[in-house]
């Protein structure tokens, strides 16, 4: 396997990035509520979102991440925009890759593509986590994201933990795209 390139997302990927979001979501319950609720391109492309890249390996779209402004009410952001002290914190958002490459890296570009975008507009580097994806909240704290409070979502099911709510401070660094970040 080749090295993972990033590159922005064109309209032409959202029907590969949907069977590859469908294709994981048994093995990593991402997203949580499946089947959506909407329309999985509505999923993808957020109205929010101001950056969005999918991951390539040997030509093929293997994972996708999105980063964008948060909302702006309620509770999470709220927490967000006190705890970097931003006032318009960068949401990391529909990070996600294929079966095939994970394990090997491809998240770990694709989420220090949506780091270095936040950064480069002088953002905070923000985002949720369900704690059932006990796997990525291992990936994220390992790479140097703490923890800033908990949000309990409506769409939660009542014995479900509330999301853990993260942000990556500017003076961590994430390691280095790898087998295993």
């Amino acid at each position: 396997m080749t090295s993972p390139t990033v590159r922005p997302r064109r309209d032409e990927d959202l029907p590969v990035l949907a069977a590859l979001l469908a294709e994981q979501q048994p093995g990593s319950s991402y997203p949580f509520r499946w089947p959506l609720p909407l329309p999985v391109e509505r999923f993808l492309v957020r109205e929010d979102e101001q950056a969005a890249g999918v991951a390539e390996v040997d030509g093929a779209v293997v994972g996708h991440v999105a980063a964008g402004s948060a909302p702006g009410t309620g509770e999470p952001d709220a927490t967000f925009r006190t705890a970097t002290g931003c006032t318009d914190p960068a949401l990391v958002s529909v990070l996600f890759t294929g079966t095939r490459v994970r394990d090997t890296g491809v998240g770990g570009r694709l989420l220090d593509t949506a780091v270095a975008w936040a950064r480069a507009h002088g953002r905070a580097p923000v985002l949720d986590v369900v704690q059932r994806h006990g796997n990525a909240l291992a990936v994220y704290r390992h790479r140097g994201w703490t923890e800033i409070g908990r949000f309990r979502c409506d769409w939660l099911p009542e014995d479900e933990p509330d999301v853990v709510l993260m942000t990556l401070p500017e003076h961590r660094t994430q390691p280095s795209a790898r087998r295993g970040s």
